[in-house]
């Protein structure tokens, strides 16, 4: 009995000293990965000279928000303006986004029909073609729809696109048939079923799908530059990149006007982060 216990002890002592090892890897793995960030929050806070200093300090002396005050008072760095364009074409752009994947995925999903592997091949083929390659074409059409210059441009060229179709179309293959045939058995057509029935299970999905596009709207900063051209219209990262030739040495400026951009997209993620674990989880199920 007593050496049951010993052994017992001893397993139980040796999973605890594991488990410690773990958090300690892993918080140092957290900590090396964040470290980036909390350097460009606290540079963000330092005079121009001290942001500039060898060897560079992790704490500002002195702390100042100049950097803040600088660019968010300067009637040549609309910050703010810029802000409110990326969010709303980012937020537009990733609720159409979600809305063209879910109506394209659900057939690709649950219906059949001639040709829908093909269809599905050729979106997917889609994905190897260079993003760089249809900045002309887009730009072509975009200029013939006299949408350059306009939020819209960063909109719509992206609204639809074929990472969204087969993200939803796997979510959707891995909910269970029973659902909608219960569903059809109450009287649902088609389109009641994709509505109150797949569309509120696929929430996590969606959630990820938005915050992907959310973050890559945000980020954009190649196409913005081709299409808008006034400082009131120019979108986050392009009007920061006009901040940096503009102050190239001072990285206070650029590290407080990296820090607005960060924001957004740290408070969606911590937000949607339920949601996000569950889509991707749910979305490599199966296909």
């Amino acid at each position: 009995m007593t050496a049951t216990t010993s052994t017992t002890r001893r397993v139980s002592t040796g999973s605890r000293v594991r488990t410690a090892i773990k958090y300690v890897v892993l918080s140092l793995l957290a900590l090396l990965f964040i470290s980036p960030l909390i350097f460009m929050v606290v540079t963000s806070f330092k005079t121009g000279a001290d942001a500039t200093a060898v060897p560079p300090s992790w704490i500002p002396a002195p702390f100042t928000t100049q950097a803040y005050e600088a660019i968010l008072g300067s009637g040549n760095t609309p910050v703010l303006r810029w802000f409110a364009n990326s969010m709303i074409a980012a937020v537009l752009n990733s609720a159409l986004v979600v809305a063209t994947a879910s109506l394209a995925a659900y057939p690709l999903a649950r219906m059949d029909f001639r040709g829908k592997n093909v269809v599905f091949g050729i979106i997917i083929a889609t994905l190897l073609v260079p993003p760089v390659i249809l900045v002309i074409p887009n730009y072509l059409i975009v200029s013939e729809l006299g949408w350059l210059n306009s939020i819209v441009a960063v909109i719509i060229p992206t609204a639809a696109g074929a990472f969204g179709v087969f993200f939803m179309r796997q979510f959707f293959v891995s909910l269970p048939h029973e659902l909608e045939e219960a569903a059809r058995l109450d009287g649902a057509n088609r389109w009641m079923i994709f509505t109150k029935v797949v569309l509120p299970l696929a929430r996590p999905a969606m959630a990820t799908l938005a915050l992907l596009a959310f973050l890559t709207n945000w980020n954009d900063f190649l196409w913005p530059v081709y299409v808008l051209f006034n400082t009131e219209v120019q979108t986050l990262p392009a009007g920061l990149s006009t901040l940096q030739s503009a102050n190239a040495v001072r990285y206070d400026l650029l590290m407080a006007g990296a820090v607005i951009a960060s924001l957004p997209v740290l408070l969606l993620y911590v937000l949607l982060q339920r949601f996000i674990v569950e889509g991707v989880s749910r979305s490599g199920l199966k296909g």
